[in-house]
């Protein structure tokens, strides 16, 4: 899986890399992938509010406001929009493909990163991370995409859930394990 992690770390990096004065920037045509987060806040404070009894809201809270309050400093960027697992074509473990540019636009790169709980874990997500020369602020909002892509699955306000209910809660404890991590270094804490 480090190949994979290594090969879309630089595609991702290469597509970053392209001119994007005239693309178009985060909107509805992108469901706002790379704009602000600020456009599912109250979604996801409906996805709080009906999974309170089933996370540790107060984690899922600080993950979410603290993202929030950040935002990308830098020109805007290509972005994918969806680089998630059933997007990438990995043919003997090696990144062949990554597909489905419906949602490209110019904006923040976080949305782009949240690949880092939904398919690498351990060594690969570590080498993926460790590709990038983002700041703490960009992982953080990508870590509160995650949260906000898996959340709203887990309490059934979007009929997409591409992983089922078992990765679902796996990727949101991911998520929130590694909140409470230095620097975004993963420290097994075990299951929350």
């Amino acid at each position: 899986m480090s190949n994979v992690a290594t090969s879309l770390a630089k595609f991702l990096i290469d597509l970053q890399r392209i001119d994007a004065t005239d693309g178009p920037p985060a909107g509805l045509q992108s469901f706002y992938r790379g704009g602000t987060l600020v456009n599912y806040d109250t979604q996801l404070r409906r996805a709080f509010h009906i999974l309170k009894d089933k996370i540790d809201i107060d984690v899922a809270t600080k993950i979410w406001e603290e993202a929030l309050v950040t935002s990308w400093q830098g020109l805007p960027v290509w972005v994918h929009g969806d680089v998630g697992p059933t997007n990438l074509l990995v043919h003997q473990k090696k990144l062949s493909a990554v597909i489905d540019f419906g949602q490209l636009a110019v904006g923040d790169p976080a949305c782009d990163l949240t690949i880092a709980w939904t398919f690498f874990k351990g060594e690969s997500r570590e080498i993926f991370r460790s590709m990038f020369s983002f700041d703490t602020a960009t992982w953080t909002r990508a870590r509160a995409w995650t949260l906000w892509k898996f959340l709203i699955a887990a309490a059934g306000l979007t009929s997409w859930n591409a992983f089922g209910t078992a990765r679902t809660w796996e990727i949101i404890e991911d998520v929130l394990a590694d909140h409470q991590c230095k620097d975004g270094v993963v420290i097994s804490i075990g299951k929350l």
